[in-house]
Parts: C-alpha cells; structure tokens; sequence
C-alpha cells in the first residue's frame, strides 16, 4: 500500500469515512482542501454494477463536459488531403499520416487524443501495441475512428473524453478544476452519470450504479450516495 503523505493523513483525520455527501457539500468541502500550489482536478470515480470480464458488460463510448475539464487537450489526427485540412482548420496540434506514425514507432507520444480517417486505419492498426496501452489508439467505438474529424476535433476540445471501464468495473475521469464555479462541477458530474446510465450493459444486472466518490490530484475521497444522486438526475432532466 502506498505511503501517504501527512498532509493527505491530516485531511482524512478531518473526515468521517462512513459518511456520505450531498454534491454541493462534497465539492465544498474538496474546495477547502485544495490548499496546493496548483490548479487541483476534480475527479469521479464510480463503482458500477457489471461483471468486467464479461465481454457483454463492457462500458465504452463517449461523454462530453459541457464545461470542459480545463485541461488544453493535444489532439493528433491521421488524415490526408480535404479531411487532413477540415482537421487543421477545426484545430487539430497534429495532422498527417506515415510521417506521424514513423514518429510515434520511435517514441513519440506528445498528444493527449487521437483520431484517424477510416482509410487510413492500414496505418493506425500498426500502432496498436503502442497506443492501445495508453488509451490513444483509435476507436471506431468511440467515434475516433470518423471521417467527420473536424467535429470530431473540436467536441474533443471541448471537454469530450473516452468512457472505460477498469478490470475492477469502476469508471475514473476528471470533471475539471478546483477553480471552476460549483455548478459546472455540478453540470459536469451530472453529464457523466446520465452519460452512463445510457450506457448501461443490457446483461448487467441488480444496481447498475453502487458507488460514487470525488476527490482531488491531492485530495482524499469523498463519497456520494448514489440513490440521492441518481435521483436528483433524474429530476434535472425531468
């Protein structure tokens, strides 16, 4: 187990880990401790109720922030002529095609996203040792695998991430800064959930939705229970 520093040991002593949260209290509360020096991220992680190593209960796709993460994503797309361009031109770090993938066989990983043109999957599907371990391989799953990549390009921009479950069935992702205004921590938690909820395995069985904590880069977990807050999603939408 790893050894935890003693300000993280200072910060749980102040908690009740058998406590749960409302959302608002429990970013509140994530807020007051960010005493860091840096911009923390606020993170989920949920605990769902799939077996994982049943291909059929696999959570995978997108889910977009509408606020973003606050994180300036480096974008990588492999296309070439009018598509190569609509990249660019949408906003894309890095465009090309043999020349990006001979950079990354030598090492090369400075990109945060990547997207690829149907066509140019013959080149892509080389990388897959590469880029799958680092969760940047191309996916048509995911719609990063698309020939609308200009779309596609600036929905990544602007805050869309890659849902995916861990061999444990948890899901982890960030929802932005310590330094966002509560409510779009608020839009952003509640954008994700919904996110899930659609994604919900059909052979998944019992409650989908056991556990939900938020925390920060340095900061302790705090839990939320998950009827409160599945319900209160299900009033905003409503």
């Amino acid at each position: 187990m790893p050894k935890r520093s003693r300000r993280y040991e200072e910060l749980r002593e102040k908690l009740d880990p058998s406590k749960t949260y409302e959302i608002e209290e429990a970013i509140k509360i994530l807020k007051e401790m960010a005493t860091v020096k840096f911009d923390e991220t606020v993170e989920i992680a949920v605990r769902l109720g799939i077996d994982p190593k049943q291909s059929d209960q696999q959570v995978r796709g997108p889910v977009s922030l509408p606020h973003g993460t606050g994180k300036e994503v480096r974008v990588l797309v492999f296309a070439q002529g009018d598509k190569a361009k609509e990249a660019q031109d949408a906003g894309a770090d890095y465009v090309g095609t043999d020349e990006l993938a001979e950079k990354i066989q030598n090492g090369w990983f400075g990109f945060d996203a990547a997207v690829a043109t149907p066509d140019l999957m013959r080149i892509v599907g080389k990388l897959g040792k590469l880029l799958g371990p680092r969760g940047l391989m191309p996916n048509a799953k995911v719609g990063t695998v698309t020939f609308d990549v200009g779309q596609t390009v600036k929905e990544i921009k602007a805050g869309r991430l890659e849902v995916r479950n861990d061999k444990f069935g948890n899901i982890h992702l960030p929802l932005g800064k310590t330094s966002f205004p509560d409510n779009h921590l608020v839009d952003n938690l509640f954008s994700v959930l919904e996110t899930l909820m659609k994604m919900k395995p059909a052979a998944a069985r019992g409650r989908y939705i056991k556990g939900i904590t938020l925390t920060t880069t340095m900061g302790v977990g705090l839990k939320l229970d998950p009827n409160q807050t599945i319900s209160r999603m299900d009033k905003r939408a409503a």
